[in-house]
C-alpha cells in the first residue's frame, strides 16, 4: 500500500507506549496496533485530530506517501 503510517516512530520520539495513547485519544490498544502496522483501511478524521493532539505532530509527521515501483513487463 502506498500510505505507510509512521505512527510507531512519532511514539518513540515521544516516548509514549501505545497503551498510553490509546487511552489518551480513546480508542482501543488493538485500533492503535493496527494503525501502527498500517493494516487499516482508513482512519476517522476526528481519530486522527486526536492523535496528533496528545501527540503534538502534524498528519504528515504520521502518514506518507511511498508510491509502489511500477511493474516492469518482460515483453518487448
Amino acid at each position: 500500500m502506498p500510505i505507510v503510517v509512521h505512527l510507531d516512530l512519532m511514539l518513540a520520539r515521544r516516548k509514549m507506549r501505545s497503551r498510553d495513547l490509546a487511552a489518551a485519544v480513546g480508542i482501543s490498544e488493538v485500533n492503535i496496533s493496527l494503525l501502527k502496522s498500517g493494516k487499516v483501511k482508513g482512519v476517522r478524521f476526528d481519530t486522527l485530530e486526536r492523535i496528533c493532539e496528545v501527540l503534538q505532530c502534524q498528519p504528515g509527521d504520521l502518514l506518507v506517501h511511498e508510491p509502489e515501483a511500477p511493474v516492469k513487463s518482460s515483453t518487448p
